[in-house]
C-alpha cells in the first residue's frame, strides 16, 4: 500500500471514529450510547489484533456519604463479546471534573481493540498534548484499569500473572494507619497487630507547620514520633507521613531527631515538585524519604530517580495512569534500587488493581490501604458490592484474587444505592495569621 493511501485509510477511520451520539446523564452515571466504530488509528491494526471491540464506555460517580471530599468515580468498558471491564478514576476534591474528562477520552477507545493496552494509553496521553495533571492523569488511570481487565478476562488469567507475577505467593504485605494520639490507643493497637499478623503502621504529624517553627513546634511532633516507637515496640515498621506540611528547614531538624527511632520511611517532608529542596532534606538524614502520591506518569518521577532523592516511590494507581503506568514507575525505581510502597486512599477497584501491581514487583516493599485495624463502614460496602472483603488483610498481608482480569465481579445495579452526591472540597486550612497552611 502506498504512504498516501495508508495516510487517507487512517484519516477516513478517524473522521469515523469522531461520530459521536451525546452522552446520557443519570444522579450517578454518564453512559453514552455511541456504536462501535473504529477508534482513531486503529484501521493500523486491522490484521493483528484481537477482533474484539470496546462498544460503550460507562462512568459512574459513587457518593457513600453526601458530603464526601472523594466520592468514587468508576469506569466500566463493554465489549462485542460479553467482556467487560472495571476501572477506578477516583481524584479527591475533582470527582466531577474528571467524570468530564473520562467522557472526553470516549472517542479515543470506543470501536478500539481492548487489548492494546499501551496503544491506547499512548494515544490518550500524547494526544492530548498538554501534559496530564491529576484530573487527566485520573481519568487515564480509570481506562487504563478498566482495559487490564479486559484483557486479564479474555485470557482467563489474573493480572498479575500477565505482569509476570507473583513474586510471593503468600500475598502483598501492607499496613494500616494508626490512631497514635494516645499510649492507650497504642497499646491496644500493638495487641490487635499482635493477633492479626500486622507488622506495619502509619501516622502523621500532628498540627500545621509555618516555614520556621518554634522550638515548641518541633518538640511537640519530635514526641509523637517517639510515643508512636515507645507504644507500638520495636519489632513494628512505622512510616510517618509529613504531608508536605512542612518546609525544607523544618522537616531536615524533623528528621535529624527522630533517626534513632529506626523508621519505616519519612513521607513527603515537603512538597514533591520541590525536588531540590527534598534532596536536600534526604542529605541530612539516615531516615529513608517517601513521595510521589501526586505525581502523574512515569515522566513525573524521573527527575526524583535520576537524582537519588528518595528510598521509596507512593505513586497512585488512581492518578499515576493506571496499571500501565504504575508498572512502568516500578520499572525504572527498581533499575535505581528505589522500593515502591504505592498509595491507595480511595475505592477498592483501584486498590484491588495496585495489588496486582505489588505481587509482580520485584522492588515492591509495603501496600498502603488507608483505614484502620477494624473495618469501617466504606469496607463493609466494599464488601457488599464485591462478595468479598476486599483490601483487608489476612496475617499481615492482602490475598492475591484468583478469578481473571482483576478478580471481581460488579453490578452496576448495586451502585445505585449510593448516588453521586456531586464535587466536594478537600480540608482547606489556615495559619493563625489568615495565611494558606500545607495539611
Amino acid at each position: 500500500m502506498k504512504r498516501r493511501q495508508f495516510l487517507t485509510g487512517l484519516a477516513g477511520a478517524g473522521i469515523a471514529g469522531m461520530a459521536s451520539a451525546g452522552p446520557g446523564a443519570s444522579s450517578s452515571c454518564v453512559c453514552g450510547m455511541l456504536p462501535a466504530q473504529n477508534a482513531l488509528g486503529s484501521e493500523a491494526f486491522r490484521g493483528v489484533g484481537s477482533k474484539m471491540k470496546i462498544t460503550n464506555m460507562k462512568v459512574f460517580g459513587v457518593s457513600l456519604t453526601h458530603d464526601s471530599d472523594r466520592p468514587y468515580v468508576f469506569v466500566k468498558l463493554e465489549t462485542d463479546a460479553g467482556v467487560a471491564g472495571w476501572g477506578e478514576a477516583t481524584l479527591e476534591g475533582k470527582a466531577a471534573a474528571v467524570i468530564a474528562c473520562v467522557e472526553d477520552f470516549r472517542e479515543f477507545v470506543i470501536g478500539g481493540d481492548p487489548m492494546q493496552v499501551e496503544h491506547h494509553w499512548q494515544s490518550m496521553y500524547v494526544h492530548s498534548f498538554y501534559r496530564a495533571g491529576p484530573v487527566m492523569g485520573s481519568a487515564i488511570s480509570g481506562i487504563d484499569q478498566a482495559l487490564w481487565d479486559i484483557r486479564g478476562k479474555a485470557l482467563g488469567l489474573p493480572v498479575y500473572k500477565l505482569l509476570g507475577g507473583p513474586m510471593d505467593p503468600r500475598g502483598v504485605r501492607g499496613y494500616y494507619h494508626a490512631d497514635g494520639s494516645t499510649r492507650e490507643k497504642l497499646a491496644q493497637l500493638r495487641e490487635s497487630a499482635a493477633r492479626q499478623g500486622i507488622t506495619c503502621f502509619k501516622s502523621g504529624i500532628p498540627g500545621y507547620y509555618e516555614w520556621i517553627e518554634t522550638n515548641a513546634s518541633i518538640k511537640r511532633a519530635v514526641g509523637a514520633m517517639q510515643m508512636l516507637r515507645e507504644g507500638l515496640g520495636p519489632d513494628i515498621d512505622i512510616g510517618v507521613d509529613f504531608h508536605a506540611k512542612t518546609s525544607p528547614s523544618v522537616a531536615s531538624i524533623l528528621v535529624k531527631e527522630v533517626e534513632p527511632l529506626n523508621l519505616l520511611f519519612v513521607e513527603e517532608p515537603c512538597p514533591p515538585e520541590n525536588v531540590k529542596a527534598m534532596a536536600r532534606i534526604a542529605r541530612r538524614s539516615t531516615t529513608p524519604i517517601a513521595t510521589g502520591e501526586r505525581l502523574v506518569a512515569s515522566f513525573s518521577c524521573r527527575e526524583l530517580i535520576e537524582m537519588g532523592v528518595i528510598d521509596v516511590l507512593q505513586t497512585d494507581i488512581n492518578h499515576v495512569g493506571g496499571i500501565t503506568a504504575l508498572w512502568k514507575v516500578a520499572a525504572m525505581a527498581e533499575a535505581s534500587g528505589i522500593s515502591m510502597a504505592p498509595h491507595a486512599c480511595e475505592g477498592p477497584i483501584g486498590g484491588l488493581a495496585t495489588v496486582h501491581v505489588d505481587a509482580a514487583t520485584p522492588n515492591f516493599l509495603v501496600q498502603e490501604i488507608c483505614s484502620g485495624v477494624q473495618p469501617e463502614m466504606k469496607e463493609r460496602v466494599w464488601e457488599e458490592w464485591l462478595g468479598f472483603p476486599a483490601m483487608r488483610m489476612v496475617d499481615g498481608r492482602f490475598p492475591l484474587p484468583e478469578k481473571p482480569g482483576l478478580g471481581f465481579d460488579l453490578s452496576e445495579e448495586a451502585l445505585k444505592k449510593y448516588p453521586f452526591g456531586g464535587t466536594r472540597p478537600m480540608a482547606r486550612v489556615f495559619h493563625q495569621d489568615g495565611s494558606v497552611a500545607e495539611w
